[in-house]
């Protein structure tokens, strides 16, 4: 059986976070010596330098894990679906925990969670239609 668009799309969309991942750690590299050089205190500097290098390391784990479920998707490998529905699903828990969160002062926040929830539960209902399970081989899951 062929690869579904939507599929095709969840992959593309994994390889482009996976580039934003590795550009965002790029800069937080580069930017951590320049936050330290240019800091008056040098050991907010060094603590400055050492947090960026950590969320530097942070964003290339999670770009490598994009790449790798971009290739999963890639080839309609049915870990991939399964990861990315326990990932969607513990995403789908934060989010609705964050909407109980007090937006009087940023109620752009609540938005943005009601969108990031919609798109979690259409991903989450398209993975678990019958052709795109029958296409990465699922029995059941």
């Amino acid at each position: 059986m062929e690869r579904p668009t939507g599929v095709t799309i969840l992959a593309v969309l994994a390889f482009i976070g996976a580039g934003t991942g590795v550009l965002f750690s790029l800069l937080m590299f580069v930017g951590g010596p320049m936050t330290s050089s240019a800091a008056q205190y040098p050991q907010f500097a060094m603590m400055t330098a050492f947090g960026r290098a950590v969320v530097g390391m942070v964003c290339l784990g999670l770009a490598a894990l994009n790449i790798v479920v971009g290739v999963g998707f890639w080839k309609l490998q049915n870990w991939t679906r399964i990861l990315t529905i326990v990932l969607l699903g513990l995403n789908l828990l934060a989010t609705v925990r964050a909407l109980f969160v007090p937006y009087a002062e940023m109620p752009a926040f609540f938005i943005q969670d009601l969108i990031d929830i919609a798109i979690v539960l259409v991903v989450l209902v398209y993975l678990f239609r019958p052709r795109v399970k029958q296409a990465f081989g699922a029995t059941r899951f």
